[in-house]
């Protein structure tokens, strides 16, 4: 909600500061300073304060508040599930609920909206995300403002202090243009308000998606000289092959987003990223274990890091892994404590990996004791299979570090490697230049021998070819078996317009258990109607 964007700097940074790093890193500055005179001058006279500042900026994308429970970042009212509110979780919910990859089974209206294609502007859903993503701007904001060489120079920090403060900065432009592009492909014409705001002097005005496309497409360019070399700085951290891999998938996007072919350019950037050294993790299944922050270091570009004792949420990939849990299946197959009974799949996923005489595709992660391919009641946890992609298992068997089975180790990609493959072979299928067909034909295929394990038979089981891979549909389908339950799906169909389309069902879609069509008003998600009350200058996106 707007009023997010118009919160005092003083009250953020304090929280920012507390937040960040629990209580021990903050011994020090509460002997330093009375608790009455913690505010945004004494956090910021301290340079030893500004990682832990950050450090609550990347957790906005995970973390609800101060704990698991009870103190939120965003008070959104008496009675709501505060894990639901989480960033990544909320975000999760309008990227994979409302496609054909996920359905959930909670008797819940506006999760139910979500699985039939139905939902409103009062949606809670719609508001959770959209506030999530505008509190996360605002924290990024206040941290952009407090860091310019100006303010650096009157608080007399100097030197590699200095040095570090702008590379923060950096970071934090890296994160908010993160939750910009969300609101973006989500939203549309959202208000777009910058460290060069006045923190409730107006209401935040309006800007048009082409607008909010120029300012991210700015911002990343701008941040990428100023950010860590590719896989140079910290694990968790952006660093320029993030900013590459996330321009790359602005223009991928750019002709929903303003109507203009960006292909070319799309092209540009995965090459910088495919030049930085990346390369795929060994095993598909290891990219989504409790350590893929090892194992699939080399192919993850930008995680959302989770760690089951330090950064305990009810959202994130806690959420993915129990509430894929139920019917026939034991969460201590995947190391954790019990299943939620809440996600599974429609039946085009598992369709899309279709039985293969020369082996198997090991993407294809599918629970199906028990479970029913066809969904006759969305609330029936069996119909639908379950889906075991995501674990707190290690690669060794151990499980993660929470000794309960509650909270999870595993880190959520927000962007690697294999997509920018894929990102790579669709740019050129739609004509973008810089790139070649045959290229695109050897990335795909090597996701295919991953997938397959040709590297460990020396086989070429799955392979395609050239013509395959210019199939219509081929690469929707290809990334939906690479990147399904990554937050990838309702933005591809959209750009393939196959998401309201009626020449593409799935059930349930439409609100029918055969699918069918729906208005194209729904490719947009609607602005909260709690926000347009707020804020009177918002016009509604059309439709709603």
């Amino acid at each position: 909600m707007n009023k997010h964007l118009r919160r005092g700097t003083a009250t953020l940074a304090v929280a920012a500061a507390l937040l960040s790093g629990g209580l021990s890193s903050c011994t020090k500055d509460l002997d330093r300073y009375p608790f009455y005179d913690l505010n945004t001058e004494s956090v910021y006279r301290d340079p030893a304060n500004y990682i832990q500042v950050l450090a609550k900026l990347y957790a906005g994308f995970n973390l609800s508040g101060q704990g698991t429970t009870g103190s939120p970042d965003v008070f959104e009212g008496d009675g709501l599930d505060e894990g639901e509110t989480s960033y990544l979780r909320a975000y999760w919910y309008l990227q994979e609920l409302a496609t054909d990859e996920a359905v959930v089974a909670w008797n819940s209206g506006p999760l139910q909206e979500l699985n039939k294609t139905t939902w409103t502007s009062s949606n809670d859903l719609m508001r959770n995300s959209y506030t999530r993503i505008f509190y996360e701007i605002t924290a990024c904001n206040e941290f952009i403002r407090e860091t310019t060489d100006d303010k650096l120079s009157e608080r007399n920090i100097a030197g590699q202090d200095a040095v570090n403060a702008r590379l923060f900065r950096a970071e934090a432009r890296f994160l908010r243009a993160l939750a910009y592009y969300h609101a973006l492909d989500l939203y549309g014409n959202v208000p777009l308000v910058t460290e060069a705001g006045v923190p409730g002097n107006e209401l935040p005005k309006q800007a048009t998606r082409a607008e909010v496309f120029a300012y991210i497409e700015s911002e990343l360019k701008a941040v990428e000289p100023l950010l860590n070399k590719p896989q140079q700085g910290p694990y968790g951290r952006a660093d320029q092959g993030a900013a590459w891999a996330l321009l790359a998938k602005l223009y991928l996007n750019a002709e929903v987003y303003t109507g203009t072919a960006r292909y070319t350019d799309c092209l540009t950037y995965c090459n910088k990223v495919l030049g930085g050294g990346y390369s795929l993790a060994p095993e598909y299944a290891q990219i989504f274990m409790a350590d893929n922050n090892v194992k699939a270091k080399s192919e993850i570009i930008f995680p959302i890091t989770s760690d089951g004792l330090a950064s305990q949420t009810y959202g994130g990939t806690t959420y993915l892994i129990h509430a894929a849990i139920g019917g026939r299946m034991l969460g201590s197959a995947f190391g954790v404590s019990s299943g939620w009974a809440g996600n599974r799949t429609r039946k085009n996923l598992p369709l899309l990996f279709p039985e293969n005489a020369e082996g198997f595709d090991s993407r294809a992660m599918f629970f199906t004791i028990g479970q029913e391919l066809e969904i006759n009641d969305l609330t029936v946890f069996t119909d639908g299979y379950g889906v075991t992609k995501w674990s707190n298992k290690k690669s060794t068997g151990a499980n993660g570090s929470d000794p309960t089975g509650t909270f999870v180790d595993t880190d959520f990609p927000v962007l690697r490697l294999a997509d920018v493959y894929l990102m790579y072979a669709e740019a050129v299928l739609r004509g973008g230049q810089g790139g070649s067909q045959a290229q695109a034909l050897t990335y795909v295929n090597d996701l295919r021998d991953r997938a397959y394990g040709n590297k460990f038979s020396g086989g070429t089981a799955g392979r395609i070819t050239l013509a395959e891979l210019t199939a219509p549909n081929f690469i929707l389908d290809e990334r939906g078996r690479e990147l399904y339950w990554e937050c990838t799906r309702r933005t591809d169909l959209i750009r393939f317009g196959r998401f309201t389309s009626g020449s593409y069902l799935w059930p349930w879609k439409g609100g029918v258990k055969e699918g069918k069509g729906v208005s194209d008003n729904l490719n947009l998600y609607p602005i909260p109607s709690t926000d347009i009350v707020a804020n009177p200058t918002l016009k509604q996106n059309p439709g709603y």
